[in-house]
């Protein structure tokens, strides 16, 4: 089973929980924008720490680094099959700072052009409503169980 390891940042902004999230880069999703974020994670090998790997995760694919108190979730499954650990953590950043690594593939399909694209091409504050729109939906449960942590009914 693949595994990933991701941060949900969030805060709490004018007495609103607001959760950062990433869209992801490349050709396929230009023109997608609901059902599509994320909350920054990738995979990792079974010799990095999953939450040292969602740190870092969140550094290659946001430009922050980031450091404080992690509140682990529970794990999520993927509509492929992976499974995504994922720790939250209260923190605020400025989303015009993002700055994501690249990854390369072949563009157009079967043209033998290698094209760079970045793996994330921009981030957000989306309060729940508005998060629940636009994240990926197996990884809403994220939210759901961060907000009972909370105790927040928004």
């Amino acid at each position: 089973m693949r595994i990933s390891a991701g941060i949900l940042l969030f805060r709490i902004k004018n007495s609103v929980l607001e959760f950062f999230l990433v869209h992801p880069g490349g050709p396929f999703y230009v023109k997608r924008n609901e059902g599509v974020w994320s909350v920054p994670k990738g995979e990792f090998e079974e010799s990095e720490a999953p939450l040292d790997a969602a740190i870092r995760e969140f550094e290659e694919e946001v430009g922050t680094r980031i450091a404080g108190n992690f509140i682990e979730l529970q794990p999520i499954i993927q509509k492929g099959g992976k499974k995504v650990l994922c720790w939250a953590l209260e923190g605020d950043l400025d989303p015009a700072t993002l700055v994501s690594n690249t990854f390369e593939m072949e563009w157009p399909p079967k043209s033998g052009k290698m094209q760079d694209f970045v793996e994330v091409d921009r981030g957000d504050w989306f309060d729940y409503r508005k998060a629940c729109v636009a994240i990926k939906d197996r990884q809403i449960p994220l939210l759901d169980e961060l907000r009972t942590m909370l105790k927040l009914r928004q």
